[in-house]
């Protein structure tokens, strides 16, 4: 029986099948991001539903568009079977494609069955017709169209799953070639089915039963858009939905990282730190058994961060980081504090010991290998044990303990570690109200100026003086500068009360002017930390000219150590110092490594030979040899010596032998105050004014 076919309809169930794909296709995507097992199984069942709906309307319109001499119809409930296997096949199809990983074992068993899905869909639509007799079907024609229906299938899948990994750009695009190709290959599949099947010329339909097909298209056409729109639709907006609440989630993620752990280092925080020592607390009660604090400090660190740049020093730090993760137990946290400062939580121990041995292991590692940028940074920690219970019982205390135990173990000579004892808590509690009264001690005037008088190694002439600070606290009494000055470098409190120092001394100079006392040149030394200020030199030299002081009755003392941590560096200053008319002394010489090279380049006023040297005149022929070798060293490069430290008549008696510039001691002068200075001075004058009488009475 000759066959026609209504083009227009052809078309549009190309239409729908293109449709339908770009939906499973879009289904797919969204299904694959789901987290949730129950809203996965909702979208799955829905999905299921559409592209089961557009798969059997693309048959059933194909069928619609196909029309014989003899009327046709189809069977209701033979019809439903067709959309149900439809639906169920399509369910299966989007389960498979949208796991995880799609292997190829999954591909070609998913494809086969959605291939028998569309072939089952179209052939027992065809049954629905019911005609008599029978279709007969070419089995070459039958067979390719389920190959054809499985290609399709398998193709289908493997698009939409790389589709689903694919860059986001022109995704749209890709999405809608894809879905057009599976159209083609779908209702390619059923029009090589319908090409197989033969009807006889006196074939009738059963199930006809007088509806205007071409109605019955138009409705189905619209149903199965308004279906897959809205199932479009809701797919977008349920995307947008759990993207934005996806994009909320990794917000809150990503705040409540940085809350919780380092930026640099990715290490725990503070916070995070105190959290799992609280539950360190709570367990070691629970089960009866002690962990460790081992609080770090890195030595010469900040050194290096100034001198090589605050990148060199975070590498450092990430660095360190990374070493000290390596040298821990898994369950063991490793924090940063801030700065160069780590902390170690141990959980479990069964003894001391163990925090020991953990302590020589961080240590021997740190010893090992290159640091950063193949530089060989000799950067070590000096650690503090705390231990609970027998060192306190509350989070705060035991870091607060541990800490004091590395100062001590900074003080025992760094690099070294150091259990908490009762005593370092004295220290510390010592260290703190030190540091307190630093802090009030220039507002309330606790601070003042002692002067050590210098002079002359040929006729014993008063030359000048260093300035010495003092510090009395109406609480802790008298503090030695011994105490005071190192607790004020460590807090970078010594940088304002230097500067406190070179006001004063100039205040002092300027009363002693307008009392028409002798001009005398004034020490004063500086700290490493005052060294490190980039503005020293322009902050001196705004004091100075405030005060109206000359700078060349000023000479400021920088420590032969100090000067060749940085030479570089400290020439530099050095070379400003000098241009603006101040003098420099290299104070302590011979107490560390100076290079001849770097000395020479300072070109220092003054070369003061440490007071170990000194004392070694008495000892014996050696200490004349070497404090000798110096004052000639200092000769050689054009520097004056002062030789510091001077208490016996021997030791005199030798310097001036060796003709040492200057000397300053307690045999020739005490540190007094500026007004014991002052009638010293006074007297110098007077005694001066005498002599100049006589020598003026004699001629």
């Amino acid at each position: 029986m000759h066959s026609t076919y209504n083009y227009w309809l052809v078309a549009l169930s190309l239409v729908v099948a293109t449709f339908a794909s770009y939906t499973a296709l879009d289904l797919s995507n969204h299904i694959s991001v789901l987290t949730r097992p129950r809203l996965r199984h909702i979208w799955l069942a829905g999905g299921a539903a559409a592209m089961g709906i557009g798969i059997w309307s693309m048959h059933f319109i194909g069928m619609l568009a196909f029309s014989l001499p003899t009327p046709l119809g189809y069977d209701f409930a033979i019809t439903c079977y067709s959309l149900a296997i439809a639906i169920l096949f399509s369910y299966s199809v989007l389960y498979i494609v949208t796991q995880t990983k799609l292997t190829l074992l999954r591909l070609l068993t998913g494809g086969t069955l959605m291939g028998f899905g569309i072939s089952g869909t179209h052939y027992i639509g065809m049954v629905a017709m019911q005609m008599r007799p029978a279709i007969h079907y070419d089995p070459v024609l039958f067979v390719a169209s389920i190959v054809i229906a499985i290609a399709a299938a398998n193709a289908a899948l493997w698009i939409a799953y790389t589709l689903r990994g694919a860059d986001q750009t022109r995704l749209i695009a890709k999405r809608i070639g894809a879905a057009f190709l599976m159209g083609i290959a779908i209702t390619g599949m059923h029009y090589t089915a319908m090409a197989a099947a033969h009807f006889s010329h006196d074939s009738v339909s059963g199930a006809a039963n007088g509806i205007d097909s071409q109605w019955l298209a138009v409705t189905i056409i619209l149903l199965t858009f308004t279906i897959l729109i809205v199932t479009l639709i809701l797919s977008r907006f349920d995307a947008r939905t759990n993207f934005l609440v996806g994009s909320v989630s990794q917000l809150n993620r990503q705040i409540v990282h940085l809350a919780t752990f380092d930026t640099l280092t990715d290490l725990p925080n503070r916070w995070t730190l105190m959290e799992r020592m609280e539950r360190a607390i709570h367990t070691s009660k629970r089960h009866q058994n002690m962990f460790a604090i081992l609080f770090m400090d890195l030595d010469g660190f900040k050194i290096i961060n100034d001198s090589l740049g605050h990148s060199a020093g975070d590498e450092i730090l990430k660095a360190f980081a990374q070493r000290l993760l390596h040298c821990v137990r898994s369950d063991d946290t490793v924090a940063r504090l801030g700065g160069d400062e780590f902390v170690v939580l141990l959980e479990n121990l069964a003894s001391p010991d163990d925090a020991a041995e953990m302590a020589d292991s961080v240590l021997s590692r740190m010893r090992q290998g290159l640091w950063a940028d193949s530089q060989p940074l000799q950067v070590m920690p000096s650690i503090g044990i705390s231990l609970f219970p027998q060192d306190g019982d509350t989070a705060e205390v035991l870091l607060k303990n541990a800490d004091a135990a590395m100062y001590e173990a900074k003080r025992g000579g760094r690099s070294t570690y150091r259990f908490f004892e009762a005593s370092m808590n004295e220290a510390a509690t010592r260290t703190l109200q030190i540091q307190h009264a630093l802090h009030e001690a220039l507002k309330a005037g606790y601070f003042s100026l002692y002067f050590q008088p210098k002079f002359r190694g040929d006729n014993g002439e008063l030359t000048g003086a260093e300035a010495l600070l003092r510090l009395h606290h109406p609480e802790l009494g008298f503090l030695s500068p011994l105490e005071f000055i190192p607790i004020a470098e460590r807090s970078g409190q010594i940088v304002p009360i230097g500067y406190w120092v070179v006001r004063e001394t100039c205040r002092q100079i300027r009363r002693w002017k307008e009392n028409d006392l002798p001009a005398i040149k004034v020490s004063i030394n500086l700290s490493p930390r005052q060294l490190e200020q980039s503005d020293l030199v322009a902050t001196m030299l705004d004091i100075v000219r405030f005060e109206q002081v000359p700078c060349e009755q000023i000479m400021f003392e920088i420590t032969e150590t100090v000067a060749m941590q940085d030479a570089p560096k400290t020439t530099n200053m050095i070379r400003e110092f000098q241009e603006n008319s101040f003098e420099i002394s290299i104070d302590d010489f011979g107490t560390g490594y100076s290079s001849l090279a770097y000395l020479q380049r300072f070109r220092a006023k003054q070369l003061k030979i440490d007071r170990f040297f000194t004392n070694g005149l008495d000892d014996g022929h050696e200490g004349s040899i070497i404090v000798s070798a110096i004052i000639k060293l200092a000769h050689t490069l054009e520097m004056d010596v002062v030789a510091e430290g001077v208490e016996t008549d021997s030791q005199f008696a030798k310097l001036k032998g060796m003709m040492c510039d200057e000397m300053q001691g307690f045999l020739l002068g005490k540190p007094v105050t500026a007004e014991e200075l002052s009638a010293f001075l006074h007297q110098q004058t007077s005694q001066n004014l005498i002599k100049f009488k006589a020598r003026k009475e004699s001629t």
